[in-house]
């Protein structure tokens, strides 16, 4: 990337078919989101079923997005893993492959403190030249990323960007007045989906939203009413796609299975992936979860 990135940034969701990677489907749902106008591709996410990849499907994926992508947006490749080391290696590989930009969490399993943490993303930066964001995502990694190293490392070079997917929007807002003091040295991306109109309020450069997936066009075109200063259009848009994020509200299925089996069901009844299989050991969605997916697309005019 030669400039900072900003825009509409969806975390790729990933189809399967028979256990294996669906190529066709992996086409046409990347080349739908191009042609919507995203600005990057965040592959290897909680979206993109990172923890459920082996290395080899890891490799596999960000090789068959990189390949589809053809330098038209910037690729940002999901490195997360339980520890520096590992996360190095993923590093390597997707340097490789020829990405853009990593992303990491803080590391986890081990128990850690805030001196480790700040060394883990110092030493990912030792390791590579490629630009590094920061994933808070503390359901996850069970540790909430503070907002003055985030910047304190941005200021040395270390981070480049932050993906704020913590769910604490009181934290986002001092985290941008943090950052604008220093001089804007970081690109702060929300992961919401519902409330995406208070982060730009708040001056967000951007959204990595998991629905953009689903309903790309929305999440471009809020984006074009912000950079216009349409704050009316910018909430409207909102409204309609927290409308359409009821689609995540599914029977008796919790979490992964719930919110990205309930995106890729979205994804099959629109005609861009051929099931909507999820990796093991996760169910896919069936029954009245479908015919509840299916009403909220007619709902919101998707379908």
């Amino acid at each position: 990337m030669n400039q900072p990135l900003r825009g509409v940034v969806p975390p790729l969701t990933i189809p399967l078919k028979n256990g294996a990677l669906d190529i066709p489907s992996l086409e046409r749902h990347i080349n739908r989101m191009i042609d919507a106008g995203i600005h990057g591709l965040f592959v290897l996410g909680s979206s993109g079923e990172v923890v459920f990849s082996t290395d080899a499907r890891r490799g596999q994926i960000l090789r068959e997005a990189h390949r589809i992508v053809n330098g038209r947006i910037p690729i940002l490749a999901g490195v997360i893993d339980t520890e520096t080391e590992r996360v190095i290696e993923h590093i390597q590989q997707a340097e490789e492959i020829g990405v853009d930009a990593v992303v990491a969490t803080a590391p986890f399993y081990a128990l850690q403190g805030p001196r480790e943490v700040r060394k883990h993303f110092e030493l990912l930066r030792e390791a590579t030249d490629l630009p590094i964001w920061a994933y808070d995502i503390p359901v996850c990694v069970h540790w909430k990323l503070d907002n003055s190293m985030l910047v304190e490392l941005a200021k040395a070079g270390v981070l480049q960007g932050v993906k704020d997917s913590s769910g604490d929007d009181v934290s986002f807002r001092f985290l941008t007045l943090l950052n604008n003091e220093a001089g804007h040295p970081l690109q702060l991306f929300t992961g919401h989906e519902v409330v995406v109109d208070g982060a730009y309020m708040s001056g967000a450069d951007g959204s990595v939203p998991g629905l953009g997936n689903v309903d790309p066009y929305g999440y471009v075109q809020q984006w074009n009413a912000y950079q216009a200063n349409d704050w009316n259009a910018v909430r409207k848009e909102q409204d309609r796609l927290a409308d359409l994020m009821r689609i995540v509200q599914v029977r008796d299925v919790q979490g992964f299975g719930a919110g990205i089996g309930a995106f890729k069901t979205a994804l099959q009844l629109l005609g861009i992936f051929e099931t909507n299989e999820m990796p093991r050991p996760v169910a896919a969605l069936e029954g009245e979860n479908v015919a509840h997916v299916k009403a909220v697309l007619h709902h919101v005019g998707l379908l």
